[in-house]
């Protein structure tokens, strides 16, 4: 299959929807898409791994970076698409359909069409986003190639239901141990129980409140949650090590330290492992391109609560959005589904805003 780019944004997005892409396989979707644009004379075409890289070079006075991963979570027989109606709406059903492919088609569909944008384009259609850092192809090609990512703003297509979400919040996760005694279960007494040892950690996540915090005008919502615990040795072993492992998802006004000096304050008196930090990104929208963008495609701006790749490029001095068609809740579920009426309105609102001199 060759991708038609001729084709909807919405026939697009079946197309590439349809061409399995889960993390680690994307090599026959970025071949596609390599082919697609470079027989675009308006476009310089760049390949880095399995990220594809597709730029203006107009001379025009501002550059905007539009990016999408193009990779998946794994397929849960969601696989070829479908399309549904439900209370009379239409959506594509199916894997990738919302997180975030619908959003790779709209740019596709724009990059080919628009030869003589307002703004200088760099296209950006990257892997492995739904894993581990060290192999996310945005953060390979900042690394090989930094000077690609110079821009004055930054989109990122990723779900936001159509609407704009400005920066996102941070995410810290921590091993929190407490450590006992080991001895025959029958004989309890004898031996230190790590699992009950636990409990005070599990009363403070019970108790903790989650806060909202404004940055710039928009209201992120932070968490503490517990997401796995381990523990135990045997059925009549009394357990002498317990690790509840816990996310924090901190408002982007938060640096990493502050992350770590709060999460290390919550669990005051406990061993304490910080596994994993990825700095937010504050809503960047005080610039006057972010404030055309909104006003072109919306009015009006919403926080972004989980981690996305707009903080790559605000750690790089680019502010930079969400903006794609899809339900965020719906991302990742084995009923992933996009209205075909987002997908339309969200190449509309790019291209009006792309387009306006």
């Amino acid at each position: 299959m060759v991708l038609d780019l001729t084709a909807s944004s919405v026939d697009l997005t079946r197309m590439i929807c349809d061409i399995e892409s889960v993390s680690g396989g994307e090599a026959r979707l970025a071949d596609e898409i390599e082919a697609a644009v470079s027989g675009l004379d308006h476009l310089e075409v760049i390949r880095h791994g399995n990220t594809v890289v597709a730029r203006t070079e107009l001379g025009r006075p501002q550059r905007v970076v539009i990016a999408g991963h193009i990779d998946t979570v794994p397929i849960n027989g969601n696989v070829p698409t479908r399309d549904v109606e439900i209370d009379g709406t239409a959506f594509l059903w199916g894997r990738g359909t919302v997180d975030m492919k619908a959003g790779v088609a709209v740019q596709l569909k724009l990059a080919a069409e628009l030869t003589d944008p307002a703004v200088d384009i760099t296209w950006m259609w990257y892997d492995n986003e739904e894993v581990d850092e060290a192999q996310n192809g945005l953060f390979l090609l900042a690394s090989a190639r930094p000077e690609l990512f110079a821009a004055d703003f930054a989109i990122l297509g990723e779900p936001s239901d159509g609407r704009v979400e400005g920066g996102c919040n941070g995410t810290m996760r921590a091993i929190i141990r407490t450590h006992g005694v080991r001895a025959h279960s029958a004989r309890s007494w004898v031996g230190e129980n790590a699992i009950h040892g636990a409990a005070p950690i599990l009363a403070r996540l019970a108790e903790y409140r989650a806060r909202e915090i404004e940055v710039e005008g928009l209201g992120y919502r932070e968490g503490l949650n517990a997401v796995s615990i381990r523990g135990g040795v045997a059925g009549n072993v009394i357990p002498d090590l317990c690790e509840v492992e816990v996310n924090y998802r901190f408002a982007p006004s938060k640096s990493v330290d502050d992350a770590e000096a709060h999460i290390r304050a919550a669990f005051a008196g406990f061993e304490i492992e910080i596994t994993d930090a990825a700095a937010g990104a504050r809503p960047g929208l005080d610039a006057p391109i972010a404030q055309r963008f909104v006003a072109a495609v919306g009015g009006e701006a919403h926080a972004k609560y989980g981690w996305t790749d707009v903080a790559r490029f605000s750690a790089m001095g680019v502010p930079a959005v969400n903006y794609g068609p899809g339900d965020p809740h719906l991302a990742h579920h084995d009923e992933e589904r996009v209205p075909l009426s987002q997908i339309n309105d969200v190449e509309r609102g790019l291209r009006a805003w792309l387009t306006a001199s």
